[in-house]
């Protein structure tokens, strides 16, 4: 079959011819040979597909910045780096994050190191009487254990504040200072209502080398706390000795109520309470809750926290109660007594508790439901629904607590009783009697 083939003529047109190539050295016309074209060879689909996608993309990246730069100036966006570098700026510098060269620490033993000669531990020891399988009663003696703080010292005794349900009921008193040495101590004073009592040791029965290495803490302002302030609690826990745990403080002017074990009563704490995560556990009772200086800002308090929560711990704010401890420290010591040797008042009463006095919308302490006929009572003028509130000044809330305080009194002696009379208003007037224990 002939060849075809294309070639070009002087006029700038294709021919098409077919047949066998003719004058190649120069045709018969005077024209100039052609040579024959090579085919080309095909590129490969995939370098093809490649190339073209290359291509593509430099071409829409130039389209891009393209339109970025007349919309800039157009559109007056040139500042739009800028804008970029002060909005970074303003996030940087507008509101400061709080930054210090020193380094934060959670060490507190230099704190603990200069409170520690303070705390004491508590161990009171008392007698029960209980009823046995088979219907008869025997005694028995129980351990509590709890924690103490010394506030100050007079002619013959140092004291020692605590909560008042870790000396109440006990016969016997022993303290154990920071270097171990233990000796007995007696009841200064008691309040009930705000859980806080003091105690005394006896000066002579504590050594010179003991006296080198105690002091008394040093308290607070526990008015000015604020939230999210480091707290430290110190204290006795479960009678193992003296610990430490830290926190903060939680919240402040809280009030919680406990329920009495033995009566069912609830009652309400009397101070406006310290809240800690600071872990307070039984034995921590009476032990202090301290600031980062020191200072002595509540009494911690165990028989406030529940068992059924967690991070949630209540200490007595030492400035709710500081006038108070001040009485209690002014107070008699006190010893307990025999109970054929301890006196009476001559009545019949009943618990009024802060719970129940608002239901009935009675003031709280002990309803007295009878007086005896020729008892100290009656000789002193107390009239059958008055409300004992207190004793030597020391408040009562319960029978239970104006009990364990008689229990200091012997017959024959004197207290002064802080009563409220009911008016025929329905109001009740604050009366103080002098009774003499029969």
């Amino acid at each position: 079959m002939d060849n075809q083939y294309n070639y070009y003529n002087h006029n700038g047109n294709y021919q098409y011819g077919g047949g066998q190539p003719q004058g190649f050295g120069g045709d018969q016309q005077g024209q100039k040979p052609h040579k024959e074209k090579k085919p080309h060879k095909g590129v490969p689909k995939a370098v093809a597909i490649t190339g073209f996608a290359i291509l593509f993309g430099i071409v829409s990246s130039a389209v891009f910045l393209a339109t970025n730069i007349v919309g800039s100036r157009l559109l007056g966006l040139r500042d739009s780096g800028s804008s970029t570098a002060a909005s970074s700026n303003q996030i940087s510098n507008g509101t400061a994050l709080s930054t210090s060269s020193s380094v934060v620490t959670s060490d507190v033993s230099d704190v603990v190191e200069k409170v520690m000669p303070s705390i004491v531990s508590i161990t009171s020891m008392s007698v029960e009487e209980v009823q046995s399988f088979f219907g008869g009663t025997y005694e028995q003696q129980s351990e509590g254990a709890g924690t103490g703080i010394i506030i100050g010292e007079n002619d013959s005794e140092l004291l020692i504040v605590t909560n008042n349900h870790v000396v109440e009921g006990s016969d016997t008193l022993t303290v154990t200072f920071d270097d171990e040495t233990s000796v007995e101590a007696n009841i200064k004073g008691m309040d009930s209502s705000y859980d806080v009592a003091v105690i005394a040791v006896p000066l002579d029965s504590i050594s010179a080398d003991t006296m080198d290495k105690i002091s008394v803490a040093t308290l607070g302002d526990s008015t000015t706390l604020k939230i999210g302030e480091p707290a430290i609690a110190i204290g006795n826990a479960l009678g193992y000795g003296q610990s430490v745990t830290t926190g903060v403080i939680s919240a402040v002017g809280r009030t919680v109520a406990t329920t009495d074990a033995q009566t069912g009563q609830t009652q309400e704490s009397g101070a406006k309470l310290i809240q800690t995560d600071a872990a307070i556990n039984p034995g921590n009772s009476g032990g202090a809750l301290v600031n980062v200086n020191g200072e002595v800002i509540g009494i911690n308090s165990a028989k406030l926290t529940g068992e059924s929560v967690e991070g949630i711990g209540y200490a007595i704010p030492i400035s709710d109660v500081s006038d108070l401890i001040q009485n209690l420290m002014n107070q008699e010591t006190k010893t307990k007594l025999a109970e054929n040797e301890r006196g009476m008042l001559g009545i019949t009463g009943m618990s009024v508790s802060d719970a129940f006095s608002r239901q009935i919308d009675m003031p709280a302490g002990v309803y007295v439901m009878e007086v005896v006929s020729g008892g100290g009572a009656e000789n002193a003028g107390m009239t059958k629904g008055s409300i004992i509130t207190a004793i030597n000044g020391s408040s009562v809330d319960s029978m239970e607590a104006l009990q364990e305080q008689l229990a200091y009194y012997a017959k024959g002696e004197t207290v002064t009783l802080t009563i409220l009379v009911p008016q025929t208003n329905g109001e009740y007037q604050e009366q103080t009697l002098d009774v003499t224990l029969g």
